[in-house]
């Protein structure tokens, strides 16, 4: 299981419930798949068996503990609704001899929703995570914040707390970064620029630069950064191990595994799906865990002000 993004969380508080305690709530809200009448319908599955009912609903990877969310909606475009409401009107209107109201046509909106759901094709997504409460934080393999608010909300609902908070350092990522283009020496060593980035103006009117494929060193570049523009995505390479584009919030996205972690696990010849699925889990997760103090140092350090390191 190699993520493709990275959306970090920091507990702001330590979770208290151990993985057997998570299995169990985790196991009274379960995936099933639409009714006849559910526009959207989530639950938790098995990250490695997500048909099975009866797999282990988190999966554990030394202190790793990998979640999986399934979501399942019913495709019903509002095109569709408007088509039909129109037809129902039109049959109204010559068989009646009237004009049908606008409350009328948001009735028959309704019915026609109802009608319609149980013919509507359906579309499963499965969004995945892991929690690391050994070391305090929370990864999301998305680009998305719909997503990764849709994500931790349900997991809130689902054990009844969840204290996190996005990522917070005590220096502004778009300002460092924005340095680091204009002064390549002042990049820390473990890190390498890659070939793009987005450069956003600060004013009310939020303009944006991006490059991309072409040598981030150029005079272009300075002219920009001159006039005041920030870097609010910037892509970088992390020792031997990483490339991937990091965005001024802190979220990793584009993120790929280079040849000296895809190797070691080409190495291990494994053939089962589940050991295959551990194997990479375990890889992508000890690199994460060397790459994030990393990532907050470079920015002047993790601001940890808010953060309860014990429990009370």
């Amino acid at each position: 299981m190699w993520f493709k993004n990275l959306f970090i969380y920091r507990f702001s508080k330590p979770f208290e419930r151990t993985a057997e305690e998570l299995e169990q709530v985790l196991a009274g809200n379960t995936f099933s798949p639409c009714g006849d009448h559910d526009q959207s319908k989530m639950g938790w599955c098995s990250p490695i068996y997500q048909n099975d009912p009866e797999a282990p609903l988190v999966h554990i990877t030394d202190k790793y503990w990998m979640i999986c969310l399934k979501k399942q909606d019913r495709i019903l475009p509002a095109s569709v609704i408007n088509e039909q409401v129109a037809l129902r009107v039109d049959e109204i209107e010559s068989a009646q001899a009237r004009k049908v109201t606008k409350k009328e046509k948001t009735e028959l909106r309704e019915q026609l929703t109802i009608e319609l759901l149980p013919k509507a094709f359906t579309k499963t997504q499965s969004y995945y995570a892991y929690l690391c409460p050994a070391k305090g934080y929370m990864v999301l393999n998305t680009a998305s914040t719909k997503v990764a608010d849709e994500l931790t909300s349900f997991l809130r609902k689902t054990i009844g707390s969840l204290p996190i908070r996005v990522p917070d350092t005590h220096s502004s990522p778009a300002a460092i970064m924005t340095d680091w283009l204009a002064d390549t020496t002042q990049i820390p060593s473990a890190f390498t620029l890659g070939d793009e980035c987005e450069l956003e103006s600060q004013g009310e009117e939020k303009g944006q630069v991006r490059y991309k494929g072409l040598d981030l060193h150029q005079e272009q570049l300075d002219q920009h950064i001159e006039s005041g523009m920030q870097v609010n995505s910037l892509a970088l390479h992390w020792q031997e191990s990483l490339s991937f584009t990091l965005s001024s919030d802190l979220q990793v996205k584009k993120l790929k595994f280079k040849d000296l972690i895809l190797d070691q696990f080409d190495d291990m010849e494994l053939d089962d799906p589940a050991a295959k699925f551990d194997a990479s889990f375990a890889l992508m997760a000890l690199e994460v865990e060397k790459l994030l103090p990393e990532l907050f140092d470079a920015f002047g350090g993790e601001n940890e002000s808010a953060i309860v390191t014990q429990a009370a």
